[in-house]
């Protein structure tokens, strides 16, 4: 495991962080635009070609039925079914406290406010490549029930056409009905364009891997999308107080993820550095994805040398990490100094995974440094805003000297005249009187 102590080593070290977030390479872009334009002219077929070439090539139909749903989710472990129940109630408790509601005031003879509405209809991608995430479904799903979204739209890939019992386990929690057995790039385009049997949704939701986060980016604008998620990361801020082997766990907990997760340890002792970087070693042995996490830190994983706790955080804000923990003797004191990160975990027994399963807030953060601009996921992002404006004759009489003004001086006569002719109509009636 690499150690930064050079303020030059950093810098370089950041570059090769945020290369990770680059855009897509333009073969990446010239394959994934084909498939969008295919599945734009051609539809259902299109969508089942790219199935058979990508996932299965048995494929048939891509709609999955409400009986098959019922049955390969019964195929579930009964403990695993009850965790994702149990994990269920803590993320909808979470999101509840994000609702909102249309509200509006009256002054001087206006009303003014903002409508919100929910989205009619949203889908949903749940990566099924390297591993299943029945989480994902929670997070995805839950924020956008409680906003009151009636019609979601599930697509999964079926890599070899297996379908994860525990993902359909969560279909079913959730009381998801529409689901459908494709991924990568089709399945964005067939949400964001519509076809025969998907109708098109107003917002896609839910990460993917670069084809799907470049469908995504290339389809903004048709429908919306919650961002651009790039590979998983976590940064940890650390002192002597430190526990070495949980700050071990909590790194290789995330570059197990795949070879392009990153996991970095900012500490201001020599002693932790150099403990956890043996540790790190010791139980990187005996992990199943032992190759795919070592891959990670070999390129993305770094523990760095700061001055002092301050300078750490000052290191952190400037990396704006997805997934930022934070073990130090009192952790609540810096708090304030947190300018960016997706979420943050403070203290020795708030490892991010509980964050990813069960502990209640959104596991879809920003990455690659778009913390300094993104959120994470929550319910706000399934709702859609008008702004209310209601005037009386008093009311518009009192801004008509302004509106009249500001449009002048902009050159649209135009808009000056919608008032002028109203003060105009104004007088008739008074003479009539």
């Amino acid at each position: 495991m690499k150690i930064i102590k050079k303020n030059s080593d950093f810098l370089e070290f950041l570059d090769v962080l945020q290369s990770r977030a680059a855009d897509a390479g333009s073969a990446v872009e010239r394959d994934v635009r084909a498939i969008l334009n295919d599945v734009k002219e051609n539809g259902d077929s299109s969508v089942l070609k790219f199935t058979k070439k990508f996932d299965d090539k048995n494929a048939g139909k891509i709609t999955v039925s409400a009986a098959e749903i019922n049955r390969i989710a019964g195929k579930a472990r009964p403990e695993i079914v009850k965790a994702l129940e149990s994990a269920a109630r803590r993320i909808r408790k979470f999101h509840e406290m994000q609702a909102e509601s249309s509200w509006s005031f009256s002054e001087d003879d206006t009303v003014l406010g903002q409508i919100i509405r929910p989205l009619k209809r949203v889908g949903v991608y749940v990566p099924g490549g390297k591993a299943a995430y029945p989480s994902t479904v929670l997070m995805n799903v839950i924020p956008a029930q409680v906003a009151g979204v009636k019609e979601i739209a599930v697509c999964v890939p079926v890599p070899g056409g297996e379908m994860n019992p525990h993902v359909m386990a969560a279909v079913r929690l959730l009381g998801i009905k529409e689901v459908y057995k494709i991924g990568g790039a089709q399945a964005v385009a067939a949400m964001a364009f519509g076809t025969k049997s998907i109708r098109k949704v107003d917002k896609i939701v839910g990460p993917g891997n670069i084809y799907v986060a470049t469908a995504k980016k290339m389809v903004f604008g048709i429908v919306d999308i919650d961002m651009i998620a790039g590979p998983s990361e976590i940064l940890i801020i650390a002192d002597s107080s430190a526990d070495a082997a949980f700050v071990a766990a909590d790194m290789l907990g995330q570059a197990e993820h795949d070879e392009l997760a990153s996991a970095v340890l900012i500490t201001d002792s020599r002693q932790l550095a150099e403990t956890v970087s043996k540790e790190i070693d010791k139980q990187l042995s005996g992990l199943k994805r032992h190759k795919i996490a070592s891959a990670s830190l070999e390129r993305y994983g770094a523990i760095v040398l700061a001055g002092n706790i301050p300078e750490a955080v000052r290191l952190s804000n400037r990396i704006a990490p997805e997934h930022l923990e934070v073990m130090i003797e009192k952790p609540m004191d810096i708090l304030p100094m947190i300018e960016n990160a997706g979420a943050v975990f403070l203290g020795p027994w708030t490892p991010e995974a509980l964050g990813d399963y069960a502990a209640g807030p959104n596991h879809t953060l920003p990455t690659g440094g778009t913390a300094r601009f993104f959120s994470p996921l929550g319910v706000y992002d399934f709702y859609k805003r008008s702004s209310l404006l209601s005037f009386s004759r008093k009311g518009f009489l009192r801004l008509s000297k302004i509106v009249e003004t500001v449009a002048d001086a902009e050159g649209l006569e135009a808009h000056g005249n919608t008032i002028r002719v109203r003060k105009k109509g104004i007088k008739r009636s008074i003479k009539e009187i």
